[in-house]
């Protein structure tokens, strides 16, 4: 029984230690306040060399920015609200209805950090083996119960559909991701997914959004009879309820934890037993209105317009 206890403190010592030098944070990237109607489009990737190489004649560039204020995502047995999120990409539209998105510097995905209900207990407690009761035992600090997930892009979306956006049943991207799990005891590096598994979300409208569209002029300034267009997507309710869901890697010491959080959230989970709801989504769409009577440059010319708005 002494023995028992004594690695048993030594490995609640390890997580502790290893927490105390972890930097813990959520994902950040570079923003960029702009005029007007740019303003959706504070990350569009305007100067990666495929946007700006688009022609307009053949092919053609747009920036699209879709936010949520609020949401949840279920993992197996765990639900888990989501926080604000940011979606923001490029996209080369090519003949034949193909497309190249285009991540930002930074990733496609930006979302605030959501607490997990229960903490760290709701998620490997209670158990039977002798290690992990132990840590569940010292979960009466807050601070270490304390479980915090924050959505993360990994990879760059594909398969961008634009008409998917304007009706409801349709994937309008799908979009890889991970999600990061930070608490003292798990270190970190706690993921669910990874860059090499990650999970593939594959949003659709539940509900039509409302339509509406403007003309801006180069700096973001309304104008009926600017250069730019802007579609307007709003108040849609969008889900998947389709993706499936890899276990867990990097919890605790060397992935010490990992078998415990997969136990108790049913992880890996299957496709059907997963779902994800994106409140309020707020989409926009920013195309040049005659990209043809600007080729070969309309993308330059996007990134021109894009650079003036920058306030």
């Amino acid at each position: 029984m002494r023995t028992s206890n004594r690695v048993r403190v030594g490995l609640l010592a390890s997580f502790t230690a290893l927490a105390a030098i972890a930097s813990m944070g959520t994902a950040t990237a570079a923003t960029t306040t702009l005029n007007g109607s740019w303003a959706p489009f504070s990350r569009c990737p305007v100067d990666d060399p495929a946007m700006l190489a688009a022609d307009g004649a053949t092919d053609t560039a747009i920036c699209v920015s879709s936010h949520s204020a609020s949401g949840s995502i279920k993992l197996g047995n765990t639900e888990v609200p989501v926080g604000a999120s940011d979606l923001q990409v490029g996209v080369v539209n090519h003949p034949g209805g193909t497309s190249t998105v285009i991540s930002p510097a930074g990733g496609a995905l930006i979302a605030d950090s959501a607490k997990v209900p229960g903490g760290l207990l709701g998620l490997m407690c209670p158990n039977d083996v002798p290690v992990v009761t132990g840590i569940c035992n010292t979960l009466t600090d807050v601070n270490l119960n304390r479980v915090t997930a924050t959505i993360e892009s990994v990879n760059t979306p594909t398969g961008f559909q634009l008409v998917a956006g304007t009706t409801t049943g349709k994937p309008i991207l799908t979009l890889p991701v991970r999600i990061h799990l930070e608490n003292p005891l798990l270190g970190d590096k706690c993921y669910i997914g990874s860059s090499s598994n990650p999970i593939l979300l594959r949003p659709q409208n539940l509900t039509q959004p409302v339509i509406s569209s403007e003309k801006f002029a180069g700096d973001g300034t309304p104008d009926t009879a600017g250069q730019m267009n802007r579609l307007n997507l709003l108040g849609a309710t969008q889900t998947d309820t389709t993706y499936s869901v890899p276990g867990t890697n990097g919890c605790g010491l060397l992935g010490s934890l990992n078998w415990a959080v997969n136990l108790k959230t049913g992880l890996p989970s299957a496709s059907g037993n997963n779902n994800v709801t994106l409140n309020d989504a707020q989409t926009y769409v920013a195309t040049m209105n005659r990209p043809r009577d600007t080729a070969p440059d309309a993308g330059k010319l996007l990134a021109q317009y894009w650079h003036s708005a920058v306030r």
